[in-house]
Parts: structure tokens; sequence; C-alpha cells
């Protein structure tokens, strides 16, 4: 098999997901063709020679839909010869593409790879591409559907977490966010985006809210509680899992992912690839994996997906230096460190979903690039990047500098 190398990444800042926030004017093909004019030019890319680019985007949909790769490489100015894939498994369709585009290269496929992906959650709301997993009774109620929220508040009622856990968790990340970019640690790869007179319209994370407290939070009301027990779907969990009598909601805005727009994409390559290119590998991927898991508790793929990818690689938790886990709910990296007794220093260091938000599509391949360049600003050498998905799936990535 080729070995597989990634070469650089970018992405843009995330705006928050509403008609007020920065990035709500900018259409998701414009957000997608920043990143891809970012990655070619500071990488001096001759586009020709692009095999493919391929991008997560969950709800492809209106102004994202029509293989929105191939559309924002015209905006951006690329080569017709560069070919264009958008694909999705909910959340981790940013990293599936970039595992989908390291397959093809270690296959002999392609040499070189733009992987990434895409949401405008301001413009193309949450479930607007519709499907038969929440709206057709011969597959919801064989997936045990509920809202992601019910199912994060099932996980901490079964693993024991409080809402002082999810609480201080979500303080943690706002604080870790706020510290990296005070930093300067997140501007290597964070590309502003301007608009056509080249004034910048955001350059910064603006879903962070790094004033919070547990003061603050605790005035939040839980956001589940009522389509939990007035929409039937507590019954739903506590027919999947009988050991639970009833669920103790935790979650809210305060401690649960941010809706938000962004773009992110990863510069891969084979070795010949990057001759090519001129450029020399940052980091390989070293292994990768898909799992089906619990579809009621749903957001616990990342446990299974861990352990199927540790053992397929012969590898084990101490080979890790770093995890980077979406921060889709505070119960789900609870949940996850407390399976591998995994200390809080080793995994989202720089803070996560809670605090700058979860772009769909886009946002596994900015936590793989987020770990890579904490790999090198500390001198490390392993990260594993994971995420949870709807309808109970999980998926992981083994990256290794070079």
């Amino acid at each position: 098999m080729t070995e597989v190398f990634i070469y650089d990444h970018v992405r843009t800042p995330r705006g928050r997901g509403k008609k007020d926030g920065a990035l709500h004017e900018v259409p998701s093909v414009r957000l997608a063709a920043k990143t891809l004019e970012a990655i070619r030019d500071r990488n001096a890319l001759d586009t020709s020679t692009v095999d493919d680019i391929i991008m997560g985007c969950v709800d492809p949909v209106m102004d994202a839909g029509a293989v929105i790769p191939k559309a924002a490489a015209f905006e951006a100015g690329y080569s017709t010869k560069a070919p264009g894939m958008q694909i999705s498994r909910f959340c981790a369709s940013g990293l599936d593409a970039v595992n989908f585009g390291a397959g093809k290269i270690a296959q002999g496929a392609d040499n070189i790879v733009i992987a990434g992906g895409v949401e405008s959650m301001s413009r193309v709301g949450l479930g607007m591409s519709g499907g038969a997993w929440f709206m057709d009774p011969s597959v919801n109620f064989p997936a045990y559907f509920m809202p992601q929220g019910v199912s994060a508040d099932l996980i901490a009622t079964k693993y024991g977490f409080s809402r002082t856990d999810v609480d201080a968790y979500a303080v943690e990340s706002q604080q870790r966010a706020a510290h990296a970019w005070e930093r300067g640690w997140f501007d290597k790869s964070v590309i502003p985006v301007k608009d056509q007179n080249g004034l910048t319209i955001l350059d910064k994370d603006e879903h962070m809210r790094p004033g919070t407290d547990m003061q603050a939070l605790a005035s939040l009301n839980p956001s589940f509680q009522m389509p939990g027990e007035m929409g039937g779907f507590e019954a739903v969990g506590i027919q999947a899992h009988p050991e639970i009598e009833r669920i103790n909601y935790v979650h809210h805005a305060g401690n649960s992912s941010g809706i938000v727009d962004g773009a992110s994409v990863v510069l891969l390559g084979s070795k010949a690839g990057g001759e090519s290119m001129g450029k020399k590998p940052r980091a390989r991927i070293k292994a990768f994996a898909n799992i089906g898991s619990d579809p009621a508790l749903m957001l616990t793929g990342p446990v299974d997906v861990t352990e199927k990818l540790l053992k397929r690689s012969g590898m084990n938790l101490a080979d890790i230096d770093l995890f980077e886990l979406n921060e889709a709910f505070a119960a789900v990296v609870l949940r996850y460190m407390q399976a591998f007794d995994i200390d809080h220093d080793r995994i989202n260091v720089n803070g996560g979903a809670i605090a700058m938000g979860h772009p769909l599509g886009a946002t596994g391949a900015m936590i793989l690039g987020t770990v890579l360049d904490e790999l090198e600003r500390r001198d490390l050498n392993t990260a594993l990047v994971t995420l949870c998905i709807g309808a109970g799936m999980g998926t992981a990535t083994v990256i290794e500098r070079v």
C-alpha cells in the first residue's frame, strides 16, 4: 500500500450560524472556495495535478447542493481537470472525506487529493435535506430514533454525569479555546474570510464566550427535557435501555456544540505527489476506521471505533499522545475519557465545538488540522481524531508526524 501524507491544511474561522452571524452572507460555495484558494496559494499548487477534491456536506441542498466541491473549484479558479465529489456521514463527513481520499491514494488511484468539508448552517438549516431516519416509521422505530440531545442526556444518565460535570467541562472548553486564540496557536491555519473588496469579514471564531462560568451556565434550562418528556423520546430511550428509570436532563446550549458556518481542507498526497509539488510532508495517515454503534445512545461511537482502530492497527492507548474528539455534547467527551481513563490534559487541549462551534460537514477536517498543529507545537508524535455520528456510528483516524 502507498503511504499517505498530509502536506498542509487550512480552515475558515467559524461564524455564528444565525442570520446576524458574520458569515451568513457568504454562500457555502464561497466558503469552500476560500479554503481551496488558500491551500493552492500557500503551496503554489498546480491545480491541474489535483486528482480529486472531496468534501463533506451534511445538508447538500439549496446553495450547498449540486456537488459543492466541484462548484467551489470553479469559483476558486482551479483547472477544469480537477474533479469534485461530496459525501455525507453526518458529523464525521469532513474526516471521512480525508479518509476516503487517503484510501484512494493508498490504493495508487490518486497522487494528490484535497479533502475536507463545508457547512453554512445559517443559510441551510440543520436537517434541511430531510431523510427517512427521522421521517419514516419503518426506519426510526428499529433505529430508536430520538433527537441527539436526548441521546446525550441518556448517556449522561447511564454513565453518571451530573449537570455540574457537563457544565464544568463546557467552561474548560471555553477557557482552553480562548487561551489558544490569545496565544496565536490557531493563526497558522485559520484563513480570514474577505469580501469582494478585500475587506475582512471574519478572522476569528465568532461563537466563543470566554467569560462563561459555572454561574452563567447554571441559569440555563435543559434544552431537551421538553422533547424527551412531551415528545415521547424519553420512553424510546428507556425502551432501549430499561436499566434507566428516567432520564436526567443536563444538556443545554452552553454545554453542547454551537451551530456555526465554516469550511476546511487538507492537502493529501503520496510521496510522489509531494515530490511533484516540491513539498515535504508534515504527517502520515497511519490508520482509520468506521463502525456502527448503539443507535439509542447514538453518540458513543467514538469509544467503539477507537477500540476497533487500535486493535486493527496493533496500537494501544499509550501510543497516542493527543486525542481530539468532537465536542458534540459534553457527555460525549466525558464518556470517552471515562471509558479509556484518559486524562483531560491529553484530549481537546485547545477546546472544541462547545466553545468554537460545529460546522457539521467541515468539523472532522478542522479538528484533524487542529491536533496536527498541536503535535508540532508540542513536538509530539501521534494523535487520534474521532467523532460521534447521528444514528449511532463512529469514525476515527490516527495521524503520525513525519
